[in-house]
This record gives C-alpha cells, sequence and structure tokens, in this order.
C-alpha cells in the first residue's frame, strides 16, 4: 500500500471553496481504486494549511488512477473548480508507506 500525503496551502477566505473541491476529489479517488482518508482543515494555529490522505493498494494502481488527469471530465471538472475559486494557492504531494503493528 501506498498513502499520498498533500499538503496545501490555501486561501483562508474559501475554506467553502477547498470543502467542495475536497468532497470532489474524495469521491473521485474511491471511484477510481483509491481509499480517501479525509481532507483535514485549518483549525488552530495557522489558517492556511490543509492536508489530504489518500491510499492505493500499490504504485502502479496509483499511477494508473493519474491516468485520468486532464482526460476524464469529473477530473477536469475538479480541477477547473480548484482553478476558478483560487481555494488552493499551492500543493505539495508526498508518498509514504505505513508501519502497521
Amino acid at each position: 500500500m501506498i498513502t499520498c500525503v498533500v499538503e496545501y496551502v490555501v486561501d483562508p477566505a474559501k475554506l467553502e471553496a477547498f470543502e467542495e473541491f475536497g468532497r470532489r476529489w474524495i469521491a473521485l479517488v474511491n471511484e477510481h481504486g483509491g481509499t480517501h482518508h479525509g481532507y483535514f482543515l485549518p483549525s488552530e494555529g495557522a489558517s492556511d494549511k490543509a492536508m489530504a490522505l489518500f491510499s492505493f493498494p500499490s504504485l502502479a494502481a496509483y499511477e494508473q488512477y493519474r491516468t485520468l488527469f486532464g482526460v476524464h471530465p469529473d477530473f477536469v471538472a475538479a480541477d477547473k473548480f480548484r482553478d476558478e475559486t483560487g481555494c488552493v494557492i499551492r500543493y505539495d504531494r508526498s508518498f509514504m508507506r505505513p508501519v502497521l503493528g
């Protein structure tokens, strides 16, 4: 299993738009072979940081999911929503593997 950790810098004035953006991607990940663990929004402390965690059974499965970017209409619409609302300023993606008991 591989888990993608996405760290976002978000516009604090556009958190409702970011939540909608997140709901769209949760559905897309879950519909296309992954397990989304949720988006995590600012509560206390820095108000412009957010993150998302989602897993795929393997890096190959994640790469298959990535082939849909820019092609699948729902992926294109989710990216367009992000761009048009300006809710995401920037993001960084890392890949982790779990250590389980």
